[in-house]
C-alpha cells in the first residue's frame, strides 16, 4: 500500500476508493471467454451490463494489446499467451471433479482409471488411479496419447472437428503401435463416426499388445469435447460380460462429471 493511501482523513478509507473501474471491465470482458468458444460483441453484452459502445472499445483495447484476437466473421477470441493459463485452469476443475469417479471406478473394477484432456492439438493424462494388481496397464499424469490407438485419444479427437482432428493426428503421426493399429486415416475416420454415435472408444492391444481400453467423452450440450474418462485391463482378465458392464460404468461417469461440470 503506497504511503500516500495510508494518511489520515476524514472520510474512511474502502477497497472501493482506488478501485479502477475500467481495468475491472476489461478483465469482465475476458472472463467471459472459455477459451475454446468465440464470443462476438452481441454474445458478451449478454452476459456484462455495458453498452455496445463502451464494451467496443474495451474490445478493441484488448484486441490493441493482443490479449484477444478478432476473426474475419467479428467474433473474439482469446490470444495465444492467455489461452495456455486457461486451459490449465479448466483441466484442474476436471480433474478435481473428475477424482471422485475416477476412484469410483477404480474400486469397483479394481483396474486402472485415468482422465485425459485437450490441450490445445495434444492430449495429456490428467489423472490416474491405477490397480494394485501385479499385472495390470500403468498411465503416467502428462503423458500424451495416442490419437489414433488409444481409447481416450480416439474419443477426444472424434468429437473435434475436421480441421482440428486433422491437426491432433498430423501432430502425433500415425506410427504402428502394434500389428492392431490403425494407420489407415480412411478407416480411423469410418471409426471416429461410431465413436461419435456410441460416445465410447475402444483400445483393443492396439496401443500396447495384452491391453485393452474403454475411453468415454465428457460432453456437454453446447461445447467442444476437450476431456474423457477411461478404464484399462488387460486382456487376460477381460470377458464379454465384464466388457459390457464395463462400458456401461464409464459411460455413466463420464455422464456423472459431465452434468456437474455443466452445473458449475
Amino acid at each position: 500500500m503506497p504511503k500516500w493511501a495510508l494518511q489520515p482523513s476524514d472520510t474512511p478509507s474502502t477497497d472501493e476508493q482506488y478501485y479502477l473501474r475500467s481495468i475491472g471491465r476489461a478483465l469482465d470482458v475476458l472472463n467471459c471467454f472459455d477459451g475454446q468458444t468465440p464470443l462476438s460483441l452481441k454474445d458478451i453484452a449478454k452476459r456484462i451490463d455495458l453498452p455496445e459502445s463502451t464494451l467496443f472499445r474495451v474490445l478493441l483495447t484488448l484486441e490493441k494489446h493482443e490479449y484477444l484476437q478478432r476473426h474475419r466473421d467479428g467474433t473474439y477470441q482469446l490470444a495465444p499467451k492467455l489461452v495456455f493459463g486457461w486451459l490449465a485452469q479448466a483441466a484442474n476443475r476436471v480433474r478435481d471433479i473428475a477424482r471422485p469417479e475416477v476412484e469410483q471406478l477404480a474400486n469397483q473394477f479394481n483396474e486402472t482409471v485415468s482422465v485425459a484432456y485437450l490441450f490445445d492439438d495434444r492430449i495429456h493424462v490428467l489423472d490416474c488411479m491405477e490397480t494394485f494388481h501385479e499385472i495390470r496397464m500403468t498411465n503416467k499424469i502428462g503423458r500424451v496419447l495416442p490419437p489414433h490407438c488409444s481409447a481416450m485419444g480416439k474419443v477426444i479427437t472424434a468429437f473435434q472437428d475436421r480441421a482440428l482432428a486433422d491437426r491432433i493426428l498430423e501432430v502425433y503421426g500415425l506410427a504402428p503401435r502394434t500389428e492392431k493399429t490403425i494407420v489407415d486415416r480412411h478407416k480411423l475416420f469410418k471409426e471416429f463416426e461410431q465413436v461419435r454415435k456410441d460416445g465410447i472408444a475402444c483400445d483393443r492391444e492396439e496401443s500396447i499388445r495384452g491391453g485393452i481400453c474403454f475411453g468415454a467423452a465428457l460432453r456437454i450440450e453446447g461445447k467442444p469435447v476437450v476431456a474423457a474418462i477411461s478404464l484399462s485391463t488387460p486382456v487376460m482378465r477381460m470377458t464379454k460380460e465384464r466388457e459390457k458392464e464395463i462400458q456401461a460404468a464409464v459411460s455413466s461417469s463420464a455422464a456423472r462429471i459431465a452434468l456437474l461440470l455443466s452445473q458449475d
